[in-house]
């Protein structure tokens, strides 16, 4: 049996189904660990998956929290059996680079998406760059966001942005209550893409960076680009995988 190390969030649900799942299966270091099962939402998957990409260990999620859209359904029973026969997806994150009206650089990756949201009471106002040529001298808006496919039924979605398959070599851009251009659409960009949002008038309309929850504030620009270097392996029951769910999510 593979060396298995299972973590919860904290979570009164997610720490209840810890104890059970140890007392069945037992427990490893995460250090030692040949798979690692996390317990909670998906944000605490997003967090396991962040804090153990090195080991290049691959996880899998089981839902304690409400959405679980990265998760499995909870069973205790026949585990090792359902791990044995997982499907593995292999998703590449989006690499942020934040520069700071301090001076300072914030790097950080992003599973889902690197968003950038207004600080302050008046609207942002942010220029948008694709490869170096200016695509969008000026976009009013509450906020703009580059998504995975991965993370396209999360924050993207919610924001009208379309669901792009596992597979598709595409990021999307979405516009948060676009003002000027009224209503933009947003743009579809090929995963090879190097995207630079200035904000113009930091001072006057401050604008939050970040990638999944990790934020970087009082930003002056910010350049986003895939990381074909960094990997994250997700495991889901057959039939259940990434794929599935991002079409199934279309036709609900």
């Amino acid at each position: 049996m593979q060396k298995i190390a299972f973590i919860a969030s904290k979570s009164k649900t997610a720490q209840e189904s810890l104890i059970v799942l140890e007392q069945t299966y037992g427990n490893t270091t995460i250090e030692e660990a040949e798979l690692i099962v996390a317990l909670g939402g998906d944000g605490f998957m997003l967090e396991a998956l962040h804090s153990t990409f090195h080991l290049n260990c691959p996880v899998y999620g089981m839902n304690r929290g409400s959405v679980g859209f990265l998760m499995n359904e909870f069973s205790p029973d026949q585990l090792i059996k359902r791990l044995s026969q997982a499907e593995e997806a292999v998703i590449h994150p989006l690499r942020m680079q934040a520069h700071c009206s301090d001076g300072t650089e914030f790097e950080a990756l992003a599973i889902n998406e690197v968003s950038l949201i207004r600080a302050g009471p008046q609207a942002a106002k942010l220029q948008i760059s694709v490869d170096g040529r200016v695509r969008l001298p000026e976009l009013v808006c509450d906020g703009a966001l580059l998504s995975t496919p991965a993370g396209s039924t999360a924050y993207n979605y919610s924001a009208h942005g379309p669901i792009l398959p596992i597979g598709a070599d595409i990021l999307a851009m979405t516009a948060m209550a676009a003002f000027r251009p009224r209503r933009w659409r947003g743009a579809l960009l090929p995963k090879s893409a190097r995207v630079r949002f200035d904000v113009l008038e930091p001072g006057k309309r401050p604008v939050t960076a970040s990638a999944d929850s990790k934020k970087a504030y009082d930003i002056l620009s910010v350049d986003i680009f895939s990381a074909p270097d960094q990997k994250h392996r997700i495991l889901f029951d057959p039939g259940h995988g990434l794929e599935e769910r991002l079409i199934r999510e279309q036709f609900v």
